[in-house]
């Protein structure tokens, strides 16, 4: 009877059960607003997201010329409004370099009340921003997903017509890591230090 007893002793503690797998990770939410972070501070989008009233142009980000402004709603001022140049699709590519492009949708930038400045910020203060319905336009998160999975002006960044660069990240990628990251509850990456713009 011991010599079973000590037999069951010995199978329970040396019997070796396979470790439990490891969880998944889930999707890291913090790189997956680095992705989102890149594609909006890419100059297809810091173009029409400045930091003051004039439009940016060019891959270089260079003002925009003809002293184009963003006006009282984002279309233009009163008598130089978007829709004066930028029509409803891109040149053909046998225009050449330098025409406005077009698009669907009519041309413009965000209005005064919610900018939605792109550049030359942190990604804290951007991912904040975003997230902002009074510095947004209102939006939730299931509002912004759809925003920049379907709103022909952000669909435009991947085809900009001749002369310009596309954005640098597949439209699929962009908003799979947008996703990720609002699926995730969108947390925001830390400040680098106080004061971090």
């Amino acid at each position: 009877m011991k010599a079973l007893l000590c037999a069951a002793c010995f199978a329970a503690f040396s019997c070796s059960h396979a470790p439990a797998p490891a969880p998944q990770p889930a999707a890291r939410p913090v790189p997956a607003f680095e992705r989102v972070r890149a594609v909006l501070q890419s100059p297809r989008c810091v173009n029409c997201h400045p930091a003051g009233d004039a439009p940016l142009q060019g891959d270089d980000g260079h003002a925009h010329l003809q002293f184009v402004r963003r006006g009282p709603e984002g279309r233009g001022e009163p008598g130089l409004a978007c829709a004066t140049c930028h029509g409803k699709q891109n040149p053909p590519d046998s225009y050449g370099a330098h025409v406005p492009p077009g698009v669907s949708t009519e041309w413009r930038l965000p209005p005064p009340e919610h900018k939605m400045v792109f550049a030359g910020i942190g990604s804290a203060a951007l991912c904040e921003q975003l997230k902002d319905p009074k510095q947004n336009g209102g939006k939730d998160m299931a509002a912004l997903l759809h925003h920049v999975s379907a709103d022909p002006l952000v669909l435009w960044g991947w085809s900009p017509g001749f002369g310009r660069r596309a954005v640098p990240v597949s439209h699929e990628e962009f908003v799979r890591a947008f996703k990720a990251w609002a699926d995730a509850g969108a947390p925001c990456p830390p400040r680098a230090v106080a004061g971090d713009p």
